[in-house]
C-alpha cells in the first residue's frame, strides 16, 4: 500500500488524524511552530494513526531537535543570525526544460510565500515547445528568460548572471517550496563566510512503490539540525550530506570567488548530474562554509515509475564520478581517489553484499548494480561532455 505524506504541528495538532483509508502507512513531519523538527513513520489503521498518543508520541520521535528549537524560542536565540544585520534580498529561479505541469505546482507554491522584495525567475533551458513561456507570461511577477544551450548547469549559470538580488535561490520546477522556504534560507547569509545555504526537502507523495524506494534510497533530507559546513575542517569531496540543488542558495559573488557551475555536468549532458555536488565542493575547498537548514523547506515530487528511479539512481552514480574527475583532472586533487575508496568500501561494497544475500531491509539489487554502473560510467561521461561543450563553445 501506499504511503500518505502528513504534515503535522505540535503545538496544532488536529483532534484526530483520520481520513488516511487508502494508505497502509503515514510518513509524518514534524514541526514546532512551523520549524521542521522531526520525522516519524507510523502505520494507518482503519483510516487513522493507530497504537500512539499523538503529541507524546511525535513528540518522543523529533528527539533532540524538537527540545533544541524549543529551548531557542524559550530564549529568543535565533541560531546563526547574527543581530542587527538585516537579511539580503534573493533572486528566487527555476530552471526548467518542458516539463509545465510541473512548473505550473512549483511557481503556485512560490506565489503563497511572503512577498519580501525576492526576484522571481524561470529560465526556460533549450525548450522544445512555447509551453513554459505561455505559462509563466500568466504570471505577473514573474520574469522568463530563455537559455537555448542545454544543460542544467549552464541554466543555472545563466540565472547567476541574470540575478539583480545578491543571492540566487534555487529550486526545481518538481518541487513545491514551503511558505517559510526562502526566508530560512535567507536567515544564514549574515555571515560573510557562509556562500552557500541548503535547507531541507521532504517527499511530496509516496503513491507508488518507485517512490518510495526513491526516499529510503536517496531521500534528499538532510536531518533535522542546522549544520554548519566549515571550509577549513570539511571532507570537500565527501558533501553528500551537505543538501542538494533542489533546496540551495548561493551567493550571486560566487561566480567571482569560486567560479561558475561546470556546464559539461548535470542534467541534459552524458554527466546526468553531479554540478550541485562539484560547487559545494568547490566552495568548500576554496575555504568558504556552507550551512544546512532544515527551516528551509521544500517538497518534491519523486518519479513515479520503476524504470525512471533506475534512471535517477544510475545516473547519480555518473554524476559522482564525474564530478571526482573533473576535481582529479582541473584541480590536480588526488584525494577523490581517497573519496571513492570510502564509499565503495564502507557503502557500496555492503549494500551490494546485503542485496545478494538478500537481507532483511536490503536495498533492491537493480538499484544498486544501477548506480555501480552509473559510477563506471562517469570518469567517460565526463570526458565526453566536456568535449560537446567545447564544441558548442567554439565559432
Amino acid at each position: 500500500m501506499a504511503t500518505a505524506v502528513v504534515d503535522l504541528d505540535l503545538a496544532r495538532l488536529p483532534p484526530a488524524i483520520a481520513g488516511l483509508e487508502p494508505y497502509g502507512h503515514a510518513l509524518i513531519l514534524i514541526r514546532l511552530r512551523g520549524r521542521p523538527v522531526g520525522q516519524t513513520l507510523l502505520p494507518v489503521v482503519g483510516g487513522r494513526i493507530g497504537g500512539v498518543d499523538p503529541r507524546h508520541g511525535l513528540a518522543s520521535a523529533a528527539g533532540w531537535p524538537l527540545w533544541e528549537h524549543w529551548l531557542h524560542g524559550y530564549l529568543n536565540w535565533e541560531e546563526g543570525r547574527i543581530p542587527e544585520i538585516a537579511p539580503e534580498k534573493a533572486t528566487v529561479v527555476v530552471c526548467t526544460r518542458d516539463r509545465p505541469k510541473d512548473l505550473m505546482r512549483c511557481l503556485d507554491a512560490l506565489m503563497r510565500m511572503p512577498d519580501d522584495g525576492q526576484e522571481l525567475l524561470v529560465v526556460d533551458n533549450c525548450p522544445l515547445t512555447d509551453a513554459t513561456k505561455c505559462l509563466v507570461e500568466k504570471y505577473a511577477r514573474i520574469r522568463y528568460v530563455r537559455e537555448d544551450r542545454p544543460g542544467l548547469d549552464v541554466a543555472r549559470n545563466r540565472a547567476l548572471r541574470e540575478a539583480r538580488h545578491p543571492v540566487v535561490a534555487f529550486t526545481d520546477d518538481d518541487a513545491m517550496p514551503d511558505p517559510g522556504w526562502l526566508r530560512g534560507l535567507l536567515g544564514n547569509f549574515t555571515d560573510p563566510q557562509v556562500l552557500c545555504v541548503t535547507g531541507l526537502t521532504m517527499p511530496a507523495e509516496l503513491e507508488t512503490e518507485a517512490q518510495e524506494w526513491f526516499e529510503r534510497y536517496s531521500s534528499f533530507a538532510r536531518g533535522f539540525k542546522r549544520t554548519v559546513f566549515h571550509g577549513s575542517t570539511s571532507n570537500p569531496f565527501m558533501v553528500g550530506n551537505v543538501g542538494a540543488g533542489v533546496n540551495m542558495a548561493l551567493r550571486r559573488s560566487v561566480l567571482e570567488q569560486v567560479g561558475p557551475f561546470d556546464e559539461a555536468l548535470d542534467a541534459g549532458t552524458p554527466t546526468h548530474s553531479g554540478g550541485d555536488n562539484e560547487m559545494f565542493s568547490r566552495i568548500l575547498a576554496t575555504g568558504y562554509n556552507i550551512v544546512y537548514d532544515p527551516s528551509a523547506l521544500t517538497w518534491h515530487r519523486h518519479r513515479r515509475t520503476r524504470e525512471e528511479l533506475r534512471h535517477t539512481v544510475y545516473g547519480y552514480g555518473v554524476g559522482v564520478y564525474a564530478a571526482w574527475t573533473r576535481s582529479l583532472l582541473l584541480e590536480g586533487e588526488f584525494g577523490v581517489a581517497k573519496a571513492a575508496i570510502s564509499w565503495l568500501r564502507h557503502d557500496q561494497i555492503p549494500k551490494l553484499a546485503r542485496s545478494l544475500l538478500r537481507r532483511s531491509e536490503s536495498t533492491q539489487l537493480d538499484l544498486v548494480l544501477a548506480e555501480l554502473l552509473g559510477c563506471a560510467r562517469g570518469p567517460a561521461a565526463y570526458l565526453s561532455s566536456r568535449r560537446r561543450a567545447r564544441r558548442r563553445r567554439m565559432p
